[in-house]
């Protein structure tokens, strides 16, 4: 049986590939930093912090001990705010560019030697060039930087298989931390989740504009 590891499984996009993971009767071990209901759903939960070098790697050893090798590995985790660079706090910049990106490079750094050979590595990411708007500079700057960490990521690893998916507007919890109003066009999670999935066993690699 696959076996999948998703990073960020409590949230719209890492719950919706979670329950369609679980339908194709894959083994789907999900981390979240608040797992909430997702023991309903998967016997194999995880409550960590993707901004902690430390419970990143405890995480990753717990999944070790169940399962030989990981399939697909997707990174789902996520954070956005609005605000100026003229008073942008440095607590908030951080913030983002932990879960945008930093997150990524430590869930990424652990979890290889868990890999399989062919294994597929997904990064949630944004379609950042329509991001210029006033309030989204740290985000948009993480999610550049995750582009481009995925890409050279793909070259060191020959073999697997590495996307970007980039969604344009998705109807999350994301929109109550912004003051924009969401498009009518808006993705639904259980959506993004179904291409995702499309992608991945279509072969896809590079990005995905969504």
């Amino acid at each position: 049986m696959p076996v999948a590891l998703i990073w960020g499984a409590a949230g719209g996009i890492g719950r919706a590939l979670v329950n369609k993971l679980i339908d194709q009767r894959w083994h789907v071990h999900a981390v979240a930093r608040h797992p909430s209901d997702l023991a309903s759903v998967t016997p194999f939960v995880y409550e960590a912090d993707v901004g902690d070098p430390f419970a990143v790697q405890q995480t990753v050893l717990a999944v070790a001990q169940l399962t030989a090798e990981v399939h697909l590995m997707i990174y789902a985790v996520g954070d956005i705010a609005s605000q100026s660079v003229e008073v942008l706090t440095a607590e908030i910049w951080h913030r983002l560019l932990e879960a945008n990106l930093t997150g990524a490079y430590l869930t990424t750094h652990h979890s290889l030697p868990l890999l399989a050979s062919d294994a597929h590595l997904v990064f949630v990411g944004a379609v950042r060039e329509r991001m210029r708007l006033p309030g989204l500079a740290a985000y948009a700057a993480a999610k550049a930087g995750l582009e481009a960490f995925a890409l050279a990521l793909q070259e060191e690893q020959r073999g697997r298989r590495v996307t970007v998916c980039r969604p344009g507007a998705v109807d999350t919890s994301f929109w109550s931390k912004v003051p924009f109003r969401i498009p009518q066009n808006a993705l639904t999670p259980d959506a993004v989740a179904g291409r995702i999935l499309e992608a991945h066993f279509a072969g896809h690699q590079g990005l995905l504009d969504l």
